[in-house]
């Protein structure tokens, strides 16, 4: 099936999202940068975790039941690492030595550095920060790892896009990285990929610069086709999660979902006839879970982008305002869209979300970090429980 998008919208300024509506209009001219041709894409484009963590670990997580992992996006401390150093040390404090249910890896959600994702930048706003991080790191790409364009306080960037992020996630193999001697590079096989684990498997997507699969001007769909054919293969007797950057909901005033992604998501599982049970996305610097309800089925939808690059509350993005109410929006909130519920949000509060996945369910933690130099809280600032086998979502 040929994927088709929605009509673009105008040519002349941003359409201003109706209060409680979580999807945005298209953009009328989407910057997509194509990954670069001297990249070759491998034929397989998954992972296993046990090719990483190795069998007595893999065993470890079996018998526990249970697999435990970090997520967050947004990270690159451009501004200043100090609130990346800190959710940093804080995910890194709750990896501790021969205990169990430590959490096994850290998957990011994008925008690893910013601005224009020049490789000169890897060492002070991803390796720095995480030297004392433990576990592996894989991510996907955000706008900013693509993109090229002088920005900020960036150099001029004369490498071609993703360049950094391959050196860095699609590397090869394995190897101590050249600007940091703490963490090793990752073997990532490609910017879009699955991860094959206990109870879980996450298909990555990279939704560019503009957050769309695949070039809107062009005739070929390769990042479409292939996800419907991960869906179609992901298996049933685990948790299936989709992590890409861009949202396709959010009720941020700044950016708002984005309908081309959530056109693609909707599109694809309809084809395969399989619909992922949980969506994590960044991009947006808040943390907001949505339950979306699809034939009397509940799925998540969760956007966890408040991972170190804002520094201040200030920085963050805020949540659209009712006309009617300048507080702040009740939850739970129906959205304009009767699928949609906003259950709970943090526009204050930097943060990640710690996962744990079985059997039956995924759990859900997050946990908040300060700008004010208080000590993080043990406890987390939201819980939630996806019983993924019934499609049944609940705060815990």
């Amino acid at each position: 099936m040929k994927y088709k998008p929605r009509p673009q919208s105008n040519t002349y300024s941003k359409t201003k999202l109706i209060f409680g509506n979580p999807v945005a209009s298209l953009k009328p001219n989407p910057r997509f940068i194509p990954i670069p041709a001297q990249n070759v894409q491998p034929a397989d484009l998954s992972y296993d975790l046990s090719n990483l963590l190795g069998a007595p670990a893999i065993n470890n997580i079996n018998s526990q039941g249970q697999i435990v992992f970090h997520l967050v996006g947004d990270t690159g401390g451009v501004n200043g690492t100090e609130i990346e150093d800190e959710i940093a040390n804080q995910m890194a404090g709750q990896i501790v030595a021969n205990a169990n249910n430590n959490p096994s890896f850290y998957f990011h959600l994008g925008d690893v550095i910013y601005y224009n994702g020049i490789s000169t930048d890897y060492n002070p706003q991803f390796y720095e920060p995480y030297q004392y991080y433990p576990a592996p790191i894989f991510a996907i790409p955000g706008n900013h790892d693509g993109d090229t364009r002088v920005s900020g306080k960036d150099p001029k960037d004369t490498e071609p896009s993703l360049t950094g992020f391959f050196d860095n996630f699609c590397a090869t193999s394995r190897t101590p990285s050249p600007d940091s001697p703490y963490r090793y590079t990752m073997n990532q096989p490609w910017p879009y990929w699955v991860l094959n684990a206990p109870f879980l498997t996450i298909i990555g997507l990279y939704t560019n610069v503009d957050g769309s699969l695949d070039d809107s001007k062009g005739n070929t769909q390769g990042q479409y086709n292939w996800f419907v054919q991960q869906l179609k293969n992901a298996d049933p007797n685990k948790c299936l999660v989709l992590a890409l950057h861009h949202p396709p909901f959010s009720l941020d005033s700044v950016h708002g979902g984005y309908p081309d992604i959530l056109d693609a998501i909707d599109q694809a599982a309809a084809e395969a006839n399989r619909y992922p049970d949980a969506v994590f996305s960044g991009h947006v610097h808040s943390y907001q879970r949505f339950t979306r309800t699809i034939n009397n089925q509940s799925f998540l939808y969760v956007i966890a982008g408040a991972g170190g690059y804002a520094t201040n509350e200030k920085s963050m993005h805020k949540l659209q305002t009712d006309p009617n109410n300048s507080g702040q929006i009740p939850l739970p909130f129906q959205t304009t869209r009767a699928d949609v519920v906003l259950e709970n949000y943090n526009t204050q509060q930097p943060g990640f979300l710690r996962l744990t996945a079985d059997g039956s369910n995924l759990k859900g933690e997050y946990f908040v970090n300060s700008f004010d130099n208080v000590a993080a809280s043990a406890n987390p600032f939201d819980s939630f429980n996806l019983d993924w086998k019934n499609k049944i979502v609940s705060a815990s």
